[in-house]
């Protein structure tokens, strides 16, 4: 079991930033893979970012060049980085853990992933 506690969501305004921190506890050495999803109501869960235990990133194209994913040594802290916001960037945020695939390339998504925080929300207003 992994336990996952997400923190760092505020309001900020069209170009801020904002760093969201993700606390892993319990058998932390059994994940192969750390990841933030956003949701809007109405919408399915997306990827944004994936940081695998070598410490291999993937980040999504929309929030390419903005987002930073990155990790603790230990692997038991995933941070999200994010910078010039958007209104579109408008979600709640969650943290997720999987102990079965590797997301450092692309193919990754919500089904791979057994552990989730509780999310934080993140809104940009413009």
């Amino acid at each position: 079991q992994v336990q996952l506690v997400e923190s760092g969501g505020d309001s900020v305004q069209a170009g801020g930033s904002l760093t969201l921190s993700c606390l892993a506890s319990g058998y932390t050495y059994a994940t192969w893979c750390m990841a933030w999803f956003r949701q809007i109501p109405g919408k399915e869960r997306e990827k944004v970012a994936g940081i695998d235990r070598g410490g291999l990133a993937n980040v999504v194209d929309s929030v390419k060049g903005r987002f930073t994913i990155s990790q603790n040594n230990a692997r038991t802290t995933v941070y999200l980085q994010m910078n010039s916001l958007k209104p579109d960037d408008t979600a709640m945020y969650y943290c997720a853990a999987s102990q079965t695939t590797y997301c450092g390339g692309g193919y990754w998504s919500a089904g791979d992933f057994l552990y989730w925080g509780q999310g934080t929300q993140i809104t940009v207003s413009s």
